[in-house]
């Protein structure tokens, strides 16, 4: 029988989170689960960063992933919203640490990179890929939940793929070495 490997994707926030598992049995992909853990409803910005903690725990005890993938931050303009978002991040990484689970980040060009072939890709492409990849019929109301799917799958692939870290010089060249993907 061959050996399952499950990873834990994250799409960090202060506001909703976003989360995707899944199990790779052999070279095969499955969705286990995805889903958004919503912040707003919480004032207190330290209750928010108690939730992520609970719910990672919580995570990590239902799906016992092996390994965590999480979206770095981006750099934007606002401080305030970095330094948030990176409390965030820290706070899961700190759930998956508790556990002895390793991590690996991505920056959000990186993730897209990988599942589309395009790193400015929009969400909705990043969701449309992996709805085909992973036979989704029906996505989520919140693209953060896509989001934390796709850090999961962006790992598997770099793990992986023997194209891992090569670059294509666009769509055309990606779908002819990756035409597993094609829709």
């Amino acid at each position: 029988m061959a050996s399952e490997r499950v990873i834990l994707g994250i799409d960090p926030g202060t506001n909703i989170m976003g989360y995707g598992v899944i199990c790779i049995t052999g070279n095969q992909m499955r969705l286990l689960a995805m889903g958004v853990l919503k912040l707003n409803k919480y004032d207190d910005h330290a209750l928010r960063l108690k939730i992520i903690f609970e719910r990672m725990i919580s995570l990590i005890e239902q799906y016992h992933p092996d390994e965590l993938s999480i979206e770095a931050p981006f750099f934007g303009k606002n401080v305030q919203s970095m330094l948030k978002l990176g409390r965030a991040q820290g706070v899961a990484i700190a759930a998956a640490l508790s556990r002895s689970i390793p991590i690996f980040e991505y920056s959000p060009r990186k993730i897209k990179q990988s599942i589309t072939g395009k790193g400015a890709a929009s969400k909705e492409q990043v969701a449309s890929m992996l709805s085909h990849l992973l036979t989704i019929t029906e996505l989520p109301e919140t693209m953060d939940a896509t989001d934390g799917l796709a850090a999961a799958v962006c790992h598997y692939f770099q793990k992986t793929a023997p194209e891992a870290g090569k670059k294509f010089t666009g769509w055309k060249s990606f779908l002819a070495a990756n035409p597993e993907r094609q829709g």
